[in-house]
């Protein structure tokens, strides 16, 4: 396409595109916007390498003119300006996520890696804020899924956008490391029958937690711990003999990180033997001043274990006097989703924190989001993408697009004009209309209005540039946004449609560009 407008001296005209999408993804009515931060990346490094150039050169069908090889060697993003929505903010279809304008054959070069930084970022962003949703904001969070994403860069962004979606931590050191995002994580089963009994811990020395005093032999104050539980009255009938290669893992584990000790307990028999292993090299490590993190159950009835788990703790507590024993952490894992989290709500769990991998990172029920990127205006002349279907009819023309918020605090509807139509006002009353249905309208009395789309590449425009925020910044704006929606709007079962509108000028000008650009049928 870029050789081809070269060709016809089309190339440097100035065109705009908007980038957005036509559906919600997963059965909702709302979608996270992602990927802004590495789109402002692209375009900034934007440039071909001579190597590139001379594969292009091959890779052309028909012979290439050399004039249109020189013209690739100069062209940048120098002149081309991005409006976006900020990243994290909660957006809708038909809104503009980015607009870019700029040389025409520039801006069309920049589609394909543009929709694919978007894409895949806004997807795994809302798929993680709809387990946030469903989840509570009390839970933490773990993403999991690095074992499992799609391919090593799937697994990076995925990290990434699960975080920006109100995850609190991951599991992939990468994505730490890179993105500053906290870590999280424990052993695996392989860990725990990796060993066959205490004989195999050698060096079985401890200090207290402050430094004043050395445990000499941690494992006999484990295993004497151990046989104070057994003889508990109120656990008799639940504890019996315990698995000693799983205790011995525990201890192993526990020696080696006294102050995050999270012991995987469902290796071979939660209630039997993981749960009182763990509670024995649990307080041992209390007798010298540590805290252990808790358990993790990867299997089983996660509602039932937990709720077994709580009562247990609570026993110790009571039994031994040890204020907030009670409280120790709960993770599950095991292949959750946003359906196994609802269902775990409604029946009743004691699970404070969850591991969730395969069915997030890989967006399972649902492969792509799919934004499009459509012309909307070239020499200052709006242009229109018509078809039979009319949820792919483009809206013309460069917009500006605001975001309309009711009494309560709440965004009431979003809605489009041409970019000279005068900015709505607070306290003033708007037509908003439905784009292409002309019975669907409302009037909106605005307590508060927010402009969407902010300049953050000016290219030759000189505007000031919006500063990209942190990526901490991006997740606590997503958080306040959909603290703002109305939550029948977010709600999981049968949420209600959000409202995107145009002026009643756009209105017109759509149905006048669409008359005139539709040809018109013959009868014979």
């Amino acid at each position: 396409m870029a050789y081809a407008y070269w060709k016809a001296g089309k190339h440097n005209e100035r065109a705009v595109f908007d980038l957005y999408f036509r559906k919600n993804p997963f059965g909702g009515e709302f979608t996270v916007f992602a990927g802004l931060e590495e789109c402002i990346k692209l375009i900034a490094n934007f440039k071909l390498t001579e190597e590139e150039i001379s594969f292009i050169d091959q890779s052309l069908p028909g012979s290439c003119e050399e004039g249109f090889l020189n013209y690739l060697r100069e062209i940048d993003c120098s002149d081309v300006e991005v409006y976006a929505i900020s990243e994290g903010t909660v957006v809708f279809p038909k809104v503009p996520l980015l607009r870019l304008e700029g040389p025409v054959a520039v801006v069309q070069l920049l589609e394909t890696p543009v929709l694919n930084l978007v894409n895949f970022a806004s997807l795994v962003a809302t798929n993680a804020a709809r387990h946030r949703l469903v989840a509570g904001k009390s839970k933490m969070l773990l993403e999991f899924g690095l074992r499992r994403a799609q391919g090593p860069d799937g697994a990076i962004g995925a990290s990434k956008y699960c975080y920006v979606g109100g995850f609190d931590a991951t599991s992939n050191v990468a994505a730490g490391r890179l993105f500053g995002i906290p870590l999280r994580g424990t052993h695996s089963h392989a860990f725990v029958s990796s060993f066959m009994g205490p004989d195999e811990i050698l060096d079985r020395s401890l200090c207290s937690s402050d430094g004043s005093s050395t445990c000499e032999d941690f494992v006999t104050l484990v295993q004497s711990w151990l046989s104070k539980i057994q003889s508990l009255k109120s656990l008799r009938s639940t504890f019996g003999e315990t698995n000693q290669s799983e205790l011995a893992a525990f201890i192993s584990y526990a020696l080696a990180f006294p102050n995050n000790f999270l012991a995987l307990v469902d290796t071979y028999d939660v209630m039997r033997s993981g749960i009182p292993n763990f509670c024995a090299v649990a307080l041992a490590l209390g007798e010298l001043g540590y805290k252990a993190v808790g358990i993790r159950l990867d299997s089983g009835d996660l509602a039932y274990l937990s709720s077994e788990a709580r009562k247990i703790f609570h026993t110790i507590e009571r039994e031994f006097e040890l204020p907030d024993f009670g409280k120790t952490g709960i993770t599950a894992s095991n292949d959750l989703n946003e359906e196994t989290l609802d269902g775990l709500k409604k029946q009743g769990h004691e699970v404070d924190c969850f591991g969730i991998g395969t069915y997030l990172v890989t967006c399972y029920a649902q492969a792509a989001l799919g934004c499009v990127f459509k012309l909307v205006e070239i020499n200052n002349q709006p242009r229109i993408k018509l078809s039979e279907d009319v949820s792919k009819v483009s809206i013309p023309c460069k917009k500006r697009c605001y975001r309309l918020y009711g009494k309560e605090g709440c965004s009431l509807v979003d809605i489009m004009t041409g970019e000279n139509e005068p900015c709505p006002k607070v306290g003033e009353r708007i037509l908003c209309r439905h784009p292409f249905s002309e019975s669907k309208r409302a009037y909106v009395v605005p307590k508060r209005v927010e402009e969407l789309l902010k300049c953050y590449w000016p290219g030759k425009s000189g505007k000031e540039r919006e500063e990209l925020p942190a990526l901490k910044d991006i997740r606590d704006h997503c958080i306040k946004q959909l603290e703002q929606m109305r939550p029948d709007h977010i709600r999981r079962l049968n949420p209600t449609p959000y409202k995107v509108s145009v002026s009643a000028k756009l209105y017109d000008f759509i149905h006048f560009l669409w008359l005139n650009e539709a040809p018109v049928g013959e009868l014979h």
